[in-house]
This record gives C-alpha cells, structure tokens and sequence, in this order.
C-alpha cells in the first residue's frame, strides 16, 4: 500500500506559479511510476505529466508541455509538479499517483495506476 498526500494548491492570478508536492508514505518509493492528473468539474480526469521510475523519463501532455516541470526525490520520498505560467484553464483538481508496474505505453493512462492522492485544488484566475 502507498499512501500518496498532495500539498501546495491554492489561488493564482494568470501567469503565476505554483508548486506541487505529493509526499509517499513508503520507502520502495523509487520503484514507482509516479503521474499528475488533473479534474476540472465536469469534466474527465485528464492527464499531466508522469515520470518514469527508472530513469527518470518525464512526459507531458500537450496543453502543458513547456510550462510545467514534474520532478521526483526519491529520498524524500516526493514528487513535485512545478507549473508555470498558469492559465485559468488550469484550474482543476490536481491528483498525484503511483504505480509500481506501469510501462511507457501505459504511464499517462489514469487506470493503469493503483494509487491516487486525496488531490487539492488549483485556481487560476484571469
């Protein structure tokens, strides 16, 4: 079991920054894949970013690729989302999660992963 806790959400104006982290509760954290996903209301959980946990691979989606950076410190058993330059289409649920056999083919998919934060909320206003 991983426990998976989101921190760092809040209110920004358009074109501000926030910073993520989603803290695990277990110490194999390195072997994980580890994804952000994001709801907005009435909408699909739709994803972000992941990192792979073997070499580190990041990959994002289109609508953020260039602004947001997601990180991983595998001592601290944290994952960070750095998003920059945010616009009020950013506003969501922000959720992190962890899987420990996703592949590169399945690792911006939400079903393929077992464990999922709590999620905070992020809110871009313009």
């Amino acid at each position: 079991q991983v426990q998976l806790v989101e921190s760092g959400g809040g209110l920004v104006q358009a074109g501000g920054s926030l910073r993520l982290s989603c803290a695990a509760s277990r110490r194999s954290f390195s072997n994980y894949a580890l994804g952000w996903f994001r709801q907005a209301p009435g909408k699909e959980r739709d994803f972000v970013a992941a990192i792979t946990r073997s070499d580190g691979s990041t990959y994002y989606a289109d609508s953020v690729n260039g602004r947001f950076t997601i990180s991983r410190d595998n001592a601290k058993n944290t994952v960070y989302l750095q998003m920059n330059s945010l616009k009020p289409e950013d506003t969501a649920v922000y959720y992190c999660a962890a899987d420990r056999f996703n592949s590169r083919a399945t690792i911006s998919q939400a079903p393929s992963y077992d464990y999922w934060g709590q999620g905070t909320q992020v809110t871009v206003s313009s």
